[in-house]
């Protein structure tokens, strides 16, 4: 089949799940034998959707990937807007329309839609939130498949967001509780599926040399990620103190990945943030962990859950997470927290049974294989394009 994915930003070095997906479904389906081009905008910082690359046409890694500058639109009522919805105020359709083309347009992303969309056989969009899904699925609706990433925030109630669920040829989705969710929200396209997405599953590991490498001497707690308030990192950081005051079980916690890191000075010495690290390298910092902590959220599937089964680490989440929750129940690879007593006590449970987590990591290993990886994966994602 000809496939087309369309995605707001995209490259080996942009940090998402969404976007992480998208290009690994990409790539998984050319190797099927498949021609896909990859449809996407200029931008890089998902804060600032700044023109940075060059528009047009390459080669990334067999795929061919088109660029199309994005143009800012920083409107009044599209600023006024954003501050609407986070106070929980009621919008009108035409602020929400300004909206949609708020902070940024790709309109010649839209016209090669409309003069070319025709071309494929179908075309997926990822994630729901952006210009590139809102405004420019509606262009081929009887050919279009939404993988919304979906995550109850208040977006996502908006009345100019139904289309994107309502109206696709297909909906795919990435966990039993985002598929509720949006049942919840309201309509969904006739034809949807649970699909799940692939995780890649690494050669091998190096924890004592990422130890090594980082001058990491003692135990370690791991959050990988976006370090913003949106993922639950600041709570993860108030959280933490609070279990170091609760009971000190000797374990700090590291943190790599995209954003800011600013630690309060009752943690120094017990966070270090290493920064955005090479795929291997993120990698081997998940095994040479004792846990993964996942706080966020917003999340419609969790890549970095995953990542730390398949190195042979357990996972703690937060319990108000249902994505997250809804994994380590199904799979017994993690357990759950809501406070810093909690988290505390987990820390302990780290340190004094490491019989137990190791067990619980093997199931979320299992979990992974059987479920997750992209050979499974692609063959639903085939059987559905069909």
């Amino acid at each position: 089949m000809k496939l087309a994915f369309v995605t707001p930003r995209f490259g080996a070095d942009v940090v998402g799940g969404s976007e992480a997906v998208m290009r690994e479904m990409a790539l998984g389906l050319v190797r099927r034998g498949h021609e896909v081009e990859v449809l996407t905008t200029t931008a890089v910082d998902h804060s600032t959707w700044a023109s940075v690359l060059p528009p047009g046409a390459s080669d990334e890694g067999g795929l061919l990937v088109r660029r199309f500058e994005t143009v800012p639109n920083p409107t009044h009522v599209g600023g006024n807007m954003l501050i609407k919805v986070h106070q929980g105020e009621a919008a009108t359709v035409d602020e929400q329309i300004s909206w949609l083309s708020f902070p940024f347009r790709a309109p010649d992303l839209f016209m090669h839609l409309v003069a070319h969309g025709s071309d494929y056989r179908h075309v997926v969009f990822a994630p729901y939130l952006f210009w590139p899904t809102t405004v420019c699925m509606a262009v081929v609706a009887d050919r279009a498949v939404v993988v919304p990433c979906l995550h109850d925030e208040p977006w996502a109630r908006l009345e100019v967001i139904r289309p994107v669920l309502r109206d696709p040829a297909a909906v795919w989705f990435l966990s039993e509780p985002e598929h509720e969710l949006a049942h919840r929200l309201g309509p969904v396209a006739t034809r949807h599926r649970i699909l799940g997405a692939g995780i890649e599953v690494p050669a091998g590991y190096d924890p004592e040399g990422f130890r090594h490498r980082h001058g990491l001497s003692r135990p370690f707690i791991l959050y990988a990620g976006r370090r913003e308030a949106g993922k639950g990192w600041d709570w993860l950081l108030s959280t933490f103190m609070s279990a170091l005051e609760v009971d000190d079980a000797g374990l700090d916690l590291v943190t790599v990945g995209d954003g800011k890191v600013e630690v309060p000075a009752e943690l120094d010495g017990r966070v270090v943030d290493l920064g955005f690290l090479p795929a291997a390298e993120r990698d081997n910092a998940f095994a040479a962990a004792s846990a993964c902590v996942q706080p966020s959220l917003m999340e419609s599937f969790s890549r970095t859950i995953m990542e730390s089964w398949l190195a042979g680490t357990p996972v703690l989440a937060r319990v108000a997470s249902e994505v997250v929750v809804w994994h380590c129940e199904r799979s017994g690879g993690g357990r759950t927290f809501g406070d810093g007593k909690a988290l505390a006590g987990l820390l302990r449970w780290l340190a004094e049974r490491p019989e137990e987590a190791t067990r619980a990591a093997a199931a979320g290993r299992r979990y992974v294989l059987e479920n997750y990886t992209w050979d499974v994966v692609l063959d639903r994602v085939e059987e559905e394009l069909a």
